[in-house]
């Protein structure tokens, strides 16, 4: 719980028919919402729904709250669904205590901070070290050296491998894997067999990043593979070794990113793209599902939309789509004047 007065601090937002002593348990919908809970309006419509609700208090607009005639308590935002989620994250609670639990097997000298949450079967290997306020889910694996920040969540079965370092506030989902060799090989002609390539060097997740469920990153092969700061990547994504990625990138499930490829600051990437060895995709660049990067291939343009593989322009794309579909009626209408 916390009081509604704290949490407009927190996100130093504007209140409106506050009462000193009303607090806050957690967010809803505002079908759902009940009298402890905080919702959301982003428009006339709903945000009339959400003072009739049954909600203790809702973030609105500024400019359809004023000259309501309400007694509900508000908060007033230029942007009500990233407050919402910003209000959700300070309101979020833990199921967790700090603490190490029984079966947990933690090297002698690793070094585990006295506020973090130490799960079931979780090892942690020699020289690593975790963080204050981190939680370990359930089974995961710590590699040896590996350095984690503080107020990160690791959840149940991820595996990170030595020579990982993880920044602060970032979030692993169930199953992922951080740190594996990268897919690099040198192939003997003399006898067809494949030799692998040295994969030595380290992976860096900066602070603020999430990393979905089944997600795989490789560490980079003599040099590093790096994720910037606050870059979300979706469930099933995989990145290659020696693979960049910028700040603030979001990339959905299915996307693989081959090794020694980058992708900028400020990138979106639909689901199932595919990008090619040595390829580039520039800061702000969006590339739509499915979307394809031959190697050694860029893409540049902020706010350029991309389609297709190979990915163009999406302007050119409905261009060709659009003379293919006036040759194929050409086609037809001179087949139906032969026919008859």
């Amino acid at each position: 719980m916390i009081s509604l007065h704290a949490l407009a601090a927190a996100l130093e937002l504007e209140t409106r028919n506050a009462a000193e002593d009303l607090e806050i348990r957690g967010v809803a919908s505002i079908p759902s919402a009940d009298s402890e809970s905080l919702v959301f309006a982003t428009d006339a419509t709903t945000t009339a729904a959400a003072l009739a609700s049954s909600a203790a208090a809702a973030i609105l607009p500024e400019r359809f709250f004023d000259g309501l005639n309400t007694t509900k308590a508000v908060m007033l935002s230029e942007n009500p669904r990233l407050d919402f989620a910003r209000a959700a994250r300070l309101l979020e609670e833990r199921r967790t205590v700090a603490g190490i639990h029984q079966t947990a097997s933690i090297a002698s000298s690793a070094v585990i901070a006295e506020s973090v949450s130490v799960a079931a079967f979780v090892v942690v290997e020699a020289g690593a070290s975790v963080g204050a306020g981190t939680i370990l889910g359930a089974g995961a694996v710590i590699g040896e050296g590996v350095a984690i920040g503080e107020a990160c969540h690791i959840y149940p079965r991820v595996v990170i491998y030595p020579g990982t370092t993880i920044g602060d506030r970032v979030v692993v989902h169930a199953g992922a894997v951080l740190g594996s060799d990268g897919f690099g090989y040198v192939r003997n002609p003399a006898t067809g067999e494949y030799l692998q390539s040295p994969q030595q060097g380290q992976l860096l997740i900066e602070d603020d990043v999430e990393i979905g469920a089944n997600t795989t990153i490789d560490r980079g092969a003599l040099d590093s593979t790096v994720v910037g700061h606050g870059t979300k990547l979706d469930n099933l994504v995989h990145l290659g070794h020696n693979v960049r990625i910028g700040r603030n990138t979001v990339i959905a499930s299915q996307t693989g990113i081959s090794g020694s490829s980058s992708v900028g600051s400020n990138v979106m990437l639909g689901g199932q793209v595919g990008m090619g060895e040595h390829a580039h995709i520039g800061d702000g660049v969006i590339l739509g599902g499915q979307g394809g990067v031959l190697p050694g291939k860029t893409l540049r343009g902020a706010g350029v939309v991309f389609w297709g593989t190979p990915a163009q322009p999406l302007k050119d794309v409905l261009k060709e789509l659009g003379l293919l579909r006036r040759l194929r009626r050409s086609s037809t209408s001179e087949k139906i004047t032969e026919d008859s």
